[in-house]
């Protein structure tokens, strides 16, 4: 459940009783103070992590023939992007510890129509950037991050939306940071923050609150075929104060955190990987693997069973290639990403929202525990 305070509503109640409603100056705040927070020159709000990579492929100039790699273990809006753009999706096997794609993975499948990197922060966990810009810098090629996990993370001591050519971010209802629906791209690149900028809405070359804002101008000019991407005032609104609280709310998470590896170390269960020396994780899933010869009992019946409990879990995800679209389209093979696919069946993601009470962590720890002794 969405951690929602006073603060929130109350903006969002003043952004709809002063009348301007879509983007404007709440929308420009809040991307002034998330530029601020992850060290970025630019952060430009929309209305999905979505629209933040499909315009922050089309900023790297992709299209028809070219290839980005990325992961196999993500959401399917990860590959669809890549379509959008007119470009083809080539997936890289991901690492069995991490989860995160393998470095060694994305130099094998590396081709002369390579143009993009699109390594995904999966979980929560930082992937490998140093590995995947060293890869780059080789090849000419631009790195695009998936952070729709990772608003919190420091990869190797540099905050995650710093480091890459663009990063994006999701600020949907589960997200650490959320606006209901949102996302935002986070570049130091001034041409492709304009091209973007334009891109989000329409392809004008003034938003509305540049042309009706005090001393603003009315005219505009449609400069490309943009598209509607937009993020309105009252999810910014939102998240103006889940961004002055992220910090407070991850500390809550790691606390959690910490009681589940406590509390699972010792059972027949696989459990989070630990981020590297200066890496901080940004604990927004925390993914246990059911393994049905070591648990005892396979992943769908153990999801059956602890809900039971009344404990809400998720899964997160059945692997890319796995889903029949892609397969019939594609004809990806399982047998390539042989990490992804044994991962995404094996993965129960558990409650680690900082509304929950230690005693609701408690009930989480006393169902698995239940669910493992009856099996």
């Amino acid at each position: 459940m969405p951690s929602i305070g006073p603060d929130e509503i109350a903006e969002v109640v003043a952004t709809l009783e002063s009348g301007w409603l879509s983007t404007g100056p709440r929308a420009a705040e809040f991307e002034q103070a998330f530029a601020e927070y992850v060290g970025a020159r630019y952060a430009l709000a929309v209305n999905s992590c979505t629209a933040a990579l499909h315009l922050s492929l089309i900023a790297t100039g992709i299209g028809a023939g070219d290839e980005v790699i990325t992961s196999p273990l993500t959401f399917c809006a990860t590959a669809n992007v890549v379509l959008h753009a007119g470009a083809t999706p080539v997936f890289a096997d991901i690492d069995p510890v991490s989860h995160n794609l393998a470095p060694a993975a994305v130099n094998a499948a590396l081709t002369s129509r390579t143009r993009v990197l699109m390594p995904v922060h999966y979980a929560g966990l930082p992937a490998d950037v140093h590995a995947f810009h060293q890869i780059a810098e080789l090849r000419g090629l631009r790195v695009v991050e998936d952070a729709a996990h990772c608003v919190e993370g420091i990869a190797e001591g540099r905050k995650v939306g710093s480091i890459s050519d663009f990063t994006c971010f999701s600020f949907y209802a589960t997200k650490n940071l959320t606006t209901g629906e949102g996302g935002m791209v986070t570049t130091d690149d001034a041409g492709a923050a304009t091209l973007i900028r334009v891109a989000s809405l329409h392809g004008m070359s003034r938003d509305a609150w540049s042309r009706y804002a005090p001393n603003g101008n009315a005219h505009y000019d449609v400069v490309m075929p943009g598209f509607k991407y937009n993020m309105m005032d009252i999810q910014a609104a939102m998240g103006i104060h889940q961004l002055a609280r992220v910090e407070e709310n991850w500390k809550r998470r790691e606390e959690i955190w910490k009681r589940y590896n406590d509390a699972f170390r010792s059972l027949p269960i696989g459990i989070p990987a630990d981020p590297e020396p200066n890496t901080r994780h940004a604990y927004h899933l925390y993914t246990i693997m059911i393994n049905e010869a070591r648990s005892g009992i396979k992943r769908d019946d153990f999801l059956a069973a602890i809900q039971k409990h009344n404990i809400g879990v998720g899964v997160h995800y059945l692997s890319i290639p796995e889903h029949p679209y892609y397969q019939k389209t594609y004809e990806w093979k399982n047998e390539d990403y042989p990490n992804a696919v044994r991962i995404g069946r094996e993965t129960v993601s558990l409650p680690i929202g900082p509304k929950l009470s230690d005693a609701d962590v408690d009930d989480v720890i006393e169902a698995v525990r239940r669910v493992l002794a009856a099996s």
